[in-house]
């Protein structure tokens, strides 16, 4: 990491701060009763069990859950860490206090792009939360819409298709194919098909190098994240890389400003969603601005819902698609078996449809064991905030899980 000399100074004289005040912390509360806790590794002063983390972070959590159990513990600088991976335990969280444990662990990154949490995935649970999720549910992924945007999506895997046989014989980045096929299909459904042409292109363009550096900095461990007194620092500049936000919140911030400006794009919308098509924008720019409406939204809110969508949406299912193949390539005979079923399912000749889908048994399980192996996020890190008595372990107040 390359510290500007200012920023490295200031990190040196904190550490060194803060090498001289956790002795005198731990003198302090050594007399303090402290709630019980799983046990875990042991870590260093202030920095914890962050050295001894490995690349391969799921894969040692179940080590260490070999050796200390299927609850456990430990120190991620000032973030107090409760490990969980056993399947029971795991569906008492999620099923039996899923409410105690819905919201997620907040970072930095999370807070920029979400407009300081105003969007489906970081809401804390509440009123708001339930009425983003609902209006979702019921206007992009109701039964209705899907099967209105059905030609849509065929035309878009078509294109892919005629594309794919035009680059025969040369290098394909899988990903990068499947990442923009989504996208195109997700800015449709969102603009309601009304994007065509070189405009398209040109938010396509915009939009695919911006996705991929904001999905990099989402996951990125920030030092920030476990040491929050240094945020104000920034010392790995996650923060001021965020900035590449405002050219996705330009695109999102003029469609916007065109939707409230221009009245036939709202009749419009009225027949589309007659027929059964939905335009998810004009939606949401409408509820904007019923504000006696009880689901009525802020434009913070509309920006951050349509970065959900648009993050949400593409790097999950290109990301699995590329595994798929990967696998693919290392077991011939698995991939024989998934063109045969493929052949009589569907047809040497011919495109698979979604009908086809149920039908392709074999290439389900093939899917289900890649996401297993490699799980698009290996851990479902959640925050509690209550105390609360699970299975005679008492977890504190903030404590910070991963499943």
């Amino acid at each position: 990491m390359n510290l500007p000399a200012d920023s490295a100074l200031i990190l040196a004289a904190l550490i060194l701060i803060f090498s001289i005040l956790w002795p005198i912390r731990k003198l302090i509360n050594s007399g303090k009763r402290t709630p019980f806790l799983p046990p875990g590794p042991g870590g260093l002063p202030i920095l914890g069990y962050l050295p001894f983390l490995r690349k391969d972070l799921h894969h040692q959590f179940t080590e260490l859950a070999g050796k200390y159990g299927p609850i456990y513990k430990l120190w991620l600088g000032n973030k107090l860490c409760t490990v969980i991976s056993s399947p029971s335990l795991i569906k008492e969280v999620l099923r039996d206090h899923d409410t105690i444990f819905a919201n997620r662990d907040t970072t930095v990154a999370a807070r920029i792009a979400t407009y300081d949490f105003n969007d489906i995935a970081w809401s804390p649970y509440g009123s708001q939360w339930r009425n983003l999720r609902k209006l979702f549910v019921r206007e992009m992924l109701s039964n209705t819409n899907l099967e209105a945007t059905y030609n849509l999506r065929r035309e878009e895997v078509r294109k892919v298709v005629k594309e794919i046989y035009s680059k025969i014989g040369t290098p394909m980045d899988i990903c990068e194919l499947a990442f923009k096929i989504d996208l195109n299909v997700i800015i449709n459904l969102i603009w309601g098909g009304k994007i065509q042409g070189e405009r398209r292109d040109r938010i396509l363009t915009s939009l695919l190098p911006v996705l991929a550096n904001m999905l990099d900095l989402l996951v990125k461990p920030n030092i920030s994240d476990f040491f929050p007194a240094l945020a104000r620092f920034d010392i790995q500049g996650v923060a001021k890389e965020m900035t590449l936000l405002q050219r996705v919140e330009g695109i999102t911030k003029d469609a916007i400003d065109e939707r409230m400006k221009n009245p036939s794009n709202k009749m419009e919308a009225v027949a589309a969603k007659k027929d059964g098509r939905t335009d998810f924008l004009q939606i949401l720019v409408d509820l904007m601005q019923e504000e006696d409406n009880k689901e009525s939204l802020g434009e913070a809110q509309i920006k951050a819902m349509l970065i959900n969508i648009l993050v949400g949406g593409t790097d999950t299912s290109s990301t699995t698609i590329e595994w798929v193949m990967a696998e693919l390539l290392c077991h011939p005979k698995v991939m024989e078996k998934v063109q045969n079923e493929l052949n009589e399912i569907v047809g040497l000749n011919n495109i698979v449809e979604e009908f086809h889908i149920p039908k392709l048994e074999y290439l389900d399980a093939v899917l289900k064991e890649t996401l297993r192996v490699h799980p698009i996020g290996p851990f479902l890190t959640q925050e509690l905030q209550v105390k609360l008595a699970l299975l005679e372990d008492t977890l504190s107040q903030r404590i910070q899980l991963s499943f």
